[in-house]
């Protein structure tokens, strides 16, 4: 499999780097904020879902990618110790909510993770991308969500 690049400028192209990060897990520490240059990037570990789609398989696949926002103007966190670098998340969902009072192409972008925890960029506007970083490696655990009523 090709080692995906994408780029996300309205919320509809947020939602497709969404999917692909569905179930991506990484650390705290993988998680940096540079106010300077308005940048929050993460790095994780991406279960590769258009792999494993519709595939009764023994082994799935999982690559390092990363994930990078500009236009960054603030970031708040709720959930957990943003000082406990080695705290491991389960990355849900990517989703863009406008700022209504404003009508303009800034909102929030949030970062939705299992147990609660989530992380919210203000951003002036979606401008972000996500990158395979290298070769996809064999794990035989294909995340499981439970269903709901």
């Amino acid at each position: 499999m090709d080692l995906i690049k994408l780029i996300a400028l309205d919320s509809e192209d947020l939602d497709v780097l969404s999917a692909h990060m569905q179930d991506a897990v990484l650390k705290v520490g993988d998680m940096s904020y540079d106010a300077k240059s308005r940048q929050f990037v993460l790095g994780a570990n991406r279960f590769v879902w258009e792999v494993a789609q519709g595939k009764r398989q023994k082994s799935f696949e999982r690559r390092r990618a990363a994930m990078h926002f500009d236009r960054v103007l603030g970031v708040r966190s709720r959930g957990f110790d943003r000082g406990a670098r080695e705290t491991v998340l389960s990355l849900l969902a990517v989703q863009f909510v406008p700022d209504v009072a404003t009508e303009g192409p800034g909102g929030e972008i949030e970062l939705i993770f299992a147990d609660d925890i989530s992380v919210q960029l203000n951003v002036e506007c979606i401008e972000a991308q996500l990158a395979d970083l290298g070769p996809a490696w064999e794990t035989q655990r294909r995340p499981r969500h439970p269903e709901r009523d």
